[in-house]
């Protein structure tokens, strides 16, 4: 493939940062007044469906019955307990708390690789940035007051821990699984297929009983079309585009640049408290994943 100019990259990149970044702080208005998996289900099914429809609309070969069935895997890992974990935990985690505790997805990436597909045993560089990500995942959830500041939420917590491993156990799934060759028509199906178990999982959890949309604040539905339209579709053609032209070390930089966009936006528009415990959290955790991606093939999309 011609290599294009640097400016697109770099644009491409900013969409990256920025609206990966800023995806945190939407679920969080978004699930203000929309339950939490409804909203990630109609976000995930709209944008797959529109990406689907799109791609077929310019002549992309109808996938086969197989794609479909690992799409469905894909979207539950990923989507279902990914997407729809985090989107639950922002009840009770602040936005930019739960970016930095997502953004040890690398450390899951690593350790499940070498336990579940026989990887190579981890470098010492790797141990070492594996130890400071949990050790910076300590700091934030550990209990008692000091930094100034309180420790995240239990239930926010586990809720994050189980949502980036799916994540994680999805990301080593998709890359043996078979799946068209299309990585946008890919995504499109897995969108679609696990935004509709989330749907599913809405309705067995009561969150349709009522008028759960008819009573969204628009500032909710705001964030929802946003997570749509920016988050789901925008950003993630703009990181699958960055895949195929620039190596994947520059592209991947979004896994330590998104949550300091995430904390500063948690902190700017939403009043989330930077505390002496976050911000050494923080830098601890980022050294750790910088320390792994750059040693070691990086992570796929994010989970926001």
């Amino acid at each position: 493939m011609h290599k294009p100019p640097t400016w697109k990259i770099a644009a491409a990149l900013a969409v990256v940062y920025v609206i990966w970044g800023s995806t945190y702080l939407a679920i969080r208005i978004g699930v203000e007044t929309i339950p939490p998996l409804l909203m990630a289900g109609v976000r995930q099914t709209a944008a797959g469906l529109l990406l689907y429809a799109w791609l077929r609309g310019r002549g992309v070969a109808r996938p086969e019955r197989v794609h479909w069935r690992s799409a469905a895997i894909v979207g539950a890992l990923m989507l279902l307990v990914g997407n729809g974990g985090v989107c639950w935990a922002e009840k009770y985690v602040p936005s930019g708390l739960t970016a930095l505790l997502v953004a040890t997805m690398p450390l899951w990436m690593v350790l499940l690789e070498w336990l579940w597909h026989g990887a190579a045993r981890p470098s010492a560089r790797i141990v070492c940035g594996l130890t400071l990500g949990f050790v910076g995942t300590g700091l934030l959830v550990a209990p008692g007051r000091f930094g100034g500041g309180s420790h995240v939420d239990p239930k926010g917590a586990l809720a994050l821990f189980a949502a980036t491993v799916a994540w994680a156990a999805g990301s080593l799934y998709s890359r043996r699984a078979r799946l068209p060759k299309s990585a946008l028509l890919s995504a499109a199906m897995e969108m679609t297929a696990g935004g509709g178990l989330l749907l599913v999982a809405s309705a067995l959890l009561g969150e349709w009983r009522g008028p759960a949309l008819a009573t969204a604040s628009a500032r909710s539905v705001g964030a929802m079309v946003f997570l749509i339209v920016f988050g789901s579709m925008v950003a993630y053609s703009a990181y699958m585009w960055l895949m195929k032209v620039t190596t994947p070390a520059r592209a991947s930089t979004n896994a330590y640049i998104n949550p300091i966009v995430a904390v500063v936006l948690g902190w700017w528009v939403a009043g989330e408290p930077v505390t002496a415990r976050i911000a050494v959290a923080a830098g601890v955790i980022i050294v750790g994943v910088i320390l792994i991606i750059s040693h070691r093939p990086p992570p796929p999309a994010e989970i926001a």
